[in-house]
This record gives C-alpha cells, sequence and structure tokens, in this order.
C-alpha cells in the first residue's frame, strides 16, 4: 500500500489525493489519512509534537516520518520526541511545513513507505 500524495497546502488548509476531505492538521501514513487534532494528546506549539501524536501514523510501519512544524515553524519538536522516533528505528525529517510537504511528496514519488504529520498555520 502507497502512501498518499499531499495534493495541496496553503495557510490553514491541506488536501490529500485520493481525500475529498481537507484539513488544516492532518497524519498520513501508507493507505490512509485523517485530521490531527492536538486536542487528541494535549499538544500545543511548545513543548510541542510529542510520542503521543505520532504513534499511530509509526504502527503502519513507516520506514520515514516527515513533521512539518507550520509556516512558520512555531510548532516545537523536542529531542525527546526525535529520539523516540529514533529508537523506533524510523528516519525522522522535520522542516518547515512547505518543504516537508515537498520532501514527503518526493519520498512519495520513490515509493517509499512514508508518513507525516502536518501543521499548516504558523
Amino acid at each position: 500500500m502507497s502512501s498518499p500524495e499531499i495534493a495541496s497546502l496553503s495557510w490553514g488548509h491541506m488536501k490529500v489525493k485520493g481525500c475529498s476531505a481537507s484539513y488544516k492538521d492532518c497524519k498520513v501514513w501508507p493507505g490512509g489519512s485523517r485530521a490531527w487534532d492536538w486536542r487528541e494528546t494535549g499538544t500545543d506549539h511548545y513543548p510541542g509534537v510529542q510520542p503521543a501524536d505520532l504513534e499511530e501514523v509509526l504502527r503502519t510501519g513507516v520506514q520515514t516520518l516527515v513533521i512539518g512544524r507550520g509556516m512558520s515553524e512555531a510548532l516545537q519538536v523536542p529531542p525527546s520526541t526525535l529520539d523516540y522516533v529514533k529508537k523506533q528505528g524510523v528516519d525522522i525529517r522535520v522542516f518547515q511545513t512547505e518543504q516537508a510537504v515537498k520532501e514527503y511528496n518526493a519520498l512519495v514519488g520513490q515509493g517509499a513507505k512514508v508518513g507525516g504529520v502536518f501543521h499548516s498555520t504558523c
């Protein structure tokens, strides 16, 4: 099963290819996507992305995880979260969201087993 391409990104709005819904923040993995609701894990810009935010995507067996920190990179990714992902044996790449989407889509185009979490505003 392949990872879905991110079809479009603009401030506060993301579309995933093959999905009728649009997202503000989203999670994507081989064969699926859904809204990333920060309230589920109590996430905020600081301290930022928590391991609990990533578990659902990591359970799909991705080899690479891409994180989009927002258009102005306001969303933090603490070292403890990076360590958590690396201990799972997963390559992690963190970028400003526009760059993260480019990286993610390039990996999708190469047929990589890639997942991502993307913040589309600040």
